[in-house]
């Protein structure tokens, strides 16, 4: 399992590298998603820590709030370490997740972060589902990796469902 923040940042590279900017919401959504399809592909979590459903779609936290401060802004700057000392962005270790991010981004980087929400947010998708039983009466009910895990299998094995999330 990987730190969120090293996924954000391969997308925030990509970003830089593409030109394409990246707002908050649509980092949030794209870790997200990519958490969604490597559950669905694999069986297995892509992230260490859970996804929450907020009223405005699924959220990883540590995500959000590293990078809340760009509010609806392009975000320029890649998460770095946790103390002052460490000023370098957070690397993935795991390189071979590189072409599975890749195709994340090639599919989904050109939606922007009100697309990328509206699709997370359709009937049946794990996020409406928790946060229509659970969501409106508690705030950041945590969407389980089973939930997550089955409705991307799903996906997994219907033809042209890569743009829905």
């Amino acid at each position: 399992m990987e730190n969120a923040l090293a996924i954000a940042n391969f997308f925030i590279k990509k970003s830089f590298d593409t030109g394409e900017p990246v707002t908050n919401m649509k980092l949030v959504k794209l870790v997200y998603i990519a958490h969604g399809w490597y559950l669905g592909l694999s069986g297995q979590p892509l992230l260490s820590e859970p996804v929450e459903a907020w009223k405005y779609g699924p959220v990883v936290p540590s995500v959000y709030y590293s990078f809340k401060d760009f509010g609806g802004d392009a975000i320029r700057q890649m998460a770095t370490g946790s103390n002052a000392h460490d000023s370098a962005p957070i690397p993935l270790p795991n390189t071979e997740l590189v072409p599975f991010l890749e195709k994340i981004w090639e599919v989904y980087g050109q939606f922007s972060g009100i697309d990328l929400s509206a699709m997370t947010h359709q009937d049946n998708t794990p996020w409406k589902m928790i946060w229509d039983t659970q969501g409106q009466h508690s705030n950041n009910v945590i969407i389980p990796n089973d939930l997550i895990k089955e409705y991307y299998q799903k996906l997994v094995d219907t033809p042209h469902a890569t743009h829905t999330a």
